[in-house]
């Protein structure tokens, strides 16, 4: 790999940060000034991969019962419910988006924005009808995250937040953040979520590492494999897989994905150009954070366009 070009590369794109790390070793780090260096900002949707290596640690920790248990026991509504479908949406189901909601994330009546404007998120999401059977198709629901943020909390007593100090982000070294939450105070699931460009360097590192940091194994080895495995075909336009919370994809300089050249990676994406992305073979994390967004143009995919074809380069 050679990557002695991305500094050039990136530069007209004004990105707020691009940090890259080899074998947990910094190679390259761009601010766009000292202040997008020391100021948290909001990491949106990575807030989701966050909440999965929360939702692994209880899993680790026998707080949460195993992936296949139906979400009716932590969400009574869902048994209630005049579809009986819903009795059969599993926590795996809400990790993997594949819970059969019929959902729109950005607009309309079953979305994002309209969750957001009600008194109760969770049972806004709850109530909305399925469109497809559970475990079928995925659809972009941050109403399942917030589903997955409460049954955290209720699990194991603490919000999610002091959930995250204590058992990832203090041993990560990780001491500024900020969480939003909803008006129950359920700290948001699918985004609000502050933290420094470094700090989410180190979560992809720990996830590099299997889980394990400075001798510590904090999520079991088995559950980030099952985590960042495909489980489910990513719906368009996002390439790949998705998996607990996590977006699964392989880049290939060449139209065979079989080629020498490929690889496969892992990402956490947030709107606006967030990501923190993990190529285990190449022992490759790399973070992007963006703040300036052209009005109705998407935000560049700084690595599969500036990262991923330096990486293949000998």
């Amino acid at each position: 790999m050679n990557l002695s070009s991305l500094l050039t590369a990136i530069e007209p794109l004004d990105l707020r940060s691009c940090l890259v790390s080899h074998n947990g070793r910094l190679i390259i780090e761009h601010y766009r000034n000292q202040r997008t260096r020391e100021e948290i900002a909001k990491v949106n949707s990575c807030t989701k991969s966050v909440v999965s290596a929360l939702i692994c640690i209880a899993m680790d920790k026998q707080l949460l019962p195993a992936p296949s248990t139906p979400a009716a026991a932590f969400f009574p509504q869902l048994a209630g419910d005049p579809d009986p479908r819903k009795q059969t949406i599993t926590l795996e189901h809400l990790l993997t988006m594949s819970a059969g909601f019929n959902w729109t994330e950005f607009g309309g009546q079953n979305s994002f924005p309209r969750m957001t404007q009600t008194p109760n998120w969770i049972q806004f999401a709850l109530e909305q009808p399925l469109s497809d059977e559970p475990g079928s198709r995925m659809e972009y629901n941050s109403g399942l995250s917030q589903m997955l943020s409460a049954l955290l909390a209720q699990a194991s007593g603490m919000t999610t937040a002091a959930f995250a100090e204590r058992y990832l982000f203090q041993p990560l070294g990780i001491s500024q953040y900020e969480w939003e939450h909803d008006p129950q105070g359920i700290h948001t699931g699918g985004f609000g979520l502050k933290l420094l460009p470094a700090d989410m360097l180190k979560l992809g590192e720990l996830y590099l590492q299997q889980g394990a940091w400075n001798g510590q194994q904090l999520i079991s080895q088995a559950l980030v494999e099952r985590s960042v495995s495909p489980a489910i075909a990513a719906k368009s336009p996002r390439h790949g897989q998705y998996g607990w919370h996590w977006w699964v994809d392989c880049y290939s300089a060449a139209a065979d994905a079989a080629s020498p050249s490929a690889f496969d990676f892992y990402y956490a994406l947030g709107f606006g150009g967030q990501t923190i992305t993990v190529v285990p073979s190449l022992h490759i994390v790399a973070v992007v954070t963006n703040d300036r967004l052209k009005r109705g143009k998407p935000p560049a995919d700084i690595f599969r366009q500036h990262i991923a074809p330096l990486l293949i380069q000998p």
